[in-house]
C-alpha cells in the first residue's frame, strides 16, 4: 500500500463520519466518532470497471488491562479480475484507545504473484518502530505521537473539528519513512445514499516535504 492509497483511504474514512454540534460551540463530544462493530464497504473501480471491494471495520481487543481496538482494512478483487490479477490484501492496526496511538500493525499483501508480509511494532515512548519484513528486523526512528497508515484515518476522525478552516498536522510512519500530513477541513456538505442523508466533512490532505534523516534512527 503506497502513500497515495493511504491518502485516498483517509478521504473516504473522514467523509463518512456523521458530525454533530452543540449550538455554535467548537467543543467536541468526548465520545469517539467510531465504535466497535462499525464497517464501511467501498467499491473499487478502474475506468468503468468495478475491480474489487474494500472493507474498513473496527473490532475489540485487549492488551492486559489496556483497552484496545483492532482496525481492519481489506481489499479483494472481483471474480472477473481475480482470474488474471488476484488481489487479497489485509491490514490490521492495534490502537491504544487511551492515547489514540498505534502499537502494532500487520500488512498482508497478495497482488498477482506477489506475496508480502510486513509487521510494525511501535514503541511510542522510545521514539522507535520495529519493522519485520522478509525475515529481517530493522529498528527505525520516529517522531513523538506517530500514527500508522490505518490508525491515522481514525485519529483524524477523533481530532479534527467539524468546522471549515479547522486543521491538524500529524506524523505518519509508512514504508520506512516518517511523513508529516496536514489535514484541512474544506467544507461541510450532505451526501445521500441507501442510509438516507447525512452531514459529512470534506478534507484536503497535504504532505509537506520533510528531511530524509527523520526516517532514520539517530
Amino acid at each position: 500500500m503506497n502513500l497515495r492509497c493511504v491518502l485516498i483511504y483517509l478521504l473516504l474514512a473522514v467523509m463518512n463520519v456523521t458530525m454533530s454540534w452543540a449550538g455554535e460551540s467548537d467543543t467536541r463530544s468526548s465520545a469517539r466518532p467510531f465504535t466497535v462493530g462499525e464497517q464501511f464497504t467501498y467499491e473499487i473501480s478502474w475506468m468503468t470497471i468495478t475491480a474489487g471491494t474494500a472493507v474498513m471495520g473496527v473490532t475489540a481487543g485487549t492488551d492486559g488491562n489496556k483497552p484496545l481496538v483492532k482496525l481492519v482494512t481489506t481489499a479483494q478483487s472481483r471474480p472477473t479480475i481475480t482470474k488474471f490479477f488476484p488481489v487479497d490484501n489485509r491490514v490490521e492496526s492495534m490502537l491504544n484507545l487511551a492515547t489514540m496511538l498505534p502499537i502494532h500493525l500487520t500488512f498482508k499483501r497478495r497482488e498477482g504473484k506477489k506475496k508480502e508480509d510486513i509487521e510494525y511494532i511501535f514503541h511510542q515512548q522510545e521514539g522507535t518502530v520495529t519493522e519485520v519484513k522478509d525475515g529481517s528486523t530493522e529498528i527505525l526512528g520516529m517522531p513523538p505521537d506517530t500514527q500508522d497508515a490505518i490508525s491515522s484515518l481514525y485519529y483524524v476522525r477523533s481530532a479534527v473539528l467539524p468546522k471549515p478552516g479547522s486543521s491538524l498536522r500529524m506524523n505518519v510512519h509508512h514504508d520506512k519513512q516518517n511523513h508529516k500530513l496536514d489535514v484541512l477541513v474544506e467544507k461541510i456538505e450532505p451526501i445521500r445514499g441507501a442510509w438516507g442523508k447525512i452531514e459529512t466533512i470534506r478534507v484536503l490532505v497535504v504532505m509537506p516535504s520533510i528531511p530524509r534523516h527523520l526516517s532514520q534512527p539517530g
